[in-house]
């Protein structure tokens, strides 16, 4: 299935949550039923303002749909997004220090340390969760728990199925927040850049598309190799940056474990791993440290000690220069189109040569976030920079 298969859902999803927004007056006043990303009818009696987000990097979502304070109606999360993307986070705090501060950690909701009580406590009325963890939510009893404490579910998916949940996660979020045009507003910026790489690449023959090999969290524990993903997420940016996934030819499943002897074997064209800075969390990592705060002279390191792993070394992509790095994070967030626009660059150089990712997540930051971009999310063996 194309990408432009995709769209036209998109668009109709977009065109039947604009006719319920439209039908919907004193929509603050009223029940608010909408169908989430897990196909379920959700019922809330009224507009939420006290949301707890299942992750904290629901943030990058929420954010980019805001117009104002994205921390208005959250009172807490899980801290994923201080643990993983502290460069973010520490965004997010000089934008909004009494909000940030204030945020209440009520863990891992799929796990024993979320406690009903503290949601009741806050006086929660709505919880976000991602639904790449519905059967664990389900199977732990969570949604029943909450249900009967009458504090409404609602699943968004910007990581499992991110090119085909992107769009409706986003219209949901709208709804829920209170933002309609603003989520209207990033859906057709989302869309607008996803085209820019799509509709080249539908003109590229798939005998043509390069073999990619994706290293999911490459650096996560030294001296392993590999995790990488079937045709999802990395995977699917991958297909639709115009690449061939080397872990789509293994299993149609989210994760896929590789080999090094495998990847030795497959001789793949283009290596890309993922990096964040996750060394405040895991000072072990020889991760590339991607983010806000990315330093190129130090990433430049990190990637040419990646590179030379053995076995790495002597691979054909390496020795070419076609070893990369880009941000893990963006396999959370509605702006994964960054990485699509990236890998589609490496991919085919001279066809996106007037393609520039940089400033499309510049001008992105400077339309839709409320702090201005900096640091390194991308860099290549032999590069500093992009």
């Amino acid at each position: 299935m194309t990408f432009m298969k995709n769209v036209s859902g998109f668009a109709g999803a977009i065109a039947a949550t604009a006719i319920t927004i439209a039908a919907a007056p004193n929509a603050h006043a009223e029940a608010l039923t909408l169908t989430d990303i897990a196909g379920r009818e959700v019922t809330l009696p009224e507009m939420p303002d006290k949301i707890i987000l299942g992750e904290g990097r629901m943030m990058y979502s929420i954010a980019a749909i805001t117009d104002g304070n994205p921390f208005e109606k959250i009172v807490g999360w899980k801290d994923d997004l201080i643990l993983y993307d502290p460069d973010a986070f520490r965004k997010f705090e000089a934008a909004f220090p009494e909000d940030a501060a204030r945020m209440i950690n009520f863990g891992n909701p799929y796990a024993g340390d979320f406690s009903i009580e503290a949601v009741l406590e806050a006086e929660a009325d709505l919880v976000l969760l991602d639904v790449g963890n519905l059967f664990k939510a389900e199977e732990t009893g969570l949604i029943d728990k909450l249900d009967k404490a009458g504090v409404s579910v609602v699943f968004i998916d910007f990581r499992r199925n991110a090119t085909e949940n992107t769009v409706p996660s986003l219209l949901t979020l709208g709804r829920v927040l209170g933002e309609e045009d603003g989520a209207l507003e990033f859906v057709d910026f989302y869309m607008a850049e996803m085209r820019r790489v799509t509709n080249v690449i539908d003109q590229i023959p798939a005998e043509e598309h390069p073999l990619v090999v994706i290293e999911n969290a490459a650096g996560w524990q030294p001296d392993f190799c590999c995790w990488s993903f079937g045709p999802y997420n990395y995977g699917r940016f991958v297909e639709l940056a115009g690449g061939k996934n080397y872990g789509s030819t293994l299993a149609n499943a989210y994760s896929v474990d590789v080999s090094l002897e495998g990847i030795i074997e497959a001789d793949p064209d283009h290596i890309i791993g993922t990096g964040a800075n996750w060394a405040e969390a895991k000072p072990e990592v020889t991760a590339t440290l991607l983010g806000y705060e990315g330093d190129p002279a130090v990433n430049a390191e990190k990637i040419k000690a990646l590179a030379s792993r053995s076995g790495f070394d002597e691979l054909r992509a390496v020795k070419e220069g076609n070893y990369h790095s880009i941000y893990h994070q963006f396999y959370n967030s509605p702006y994964h189109f960054i990485a699509v626009q990236q890998i589609a660059k490496w991919l085919y150089p001279d066809d996106f040569a007037d393609l520039d990712p940089q400033d499309t997540f510049d001008r992105m930051h400077a339309k839709f976030m409320p702090y201005e971009n900096s640091g390194q999310f991308w860099l290549s063996v032999g590069t500093a920079g992009n």
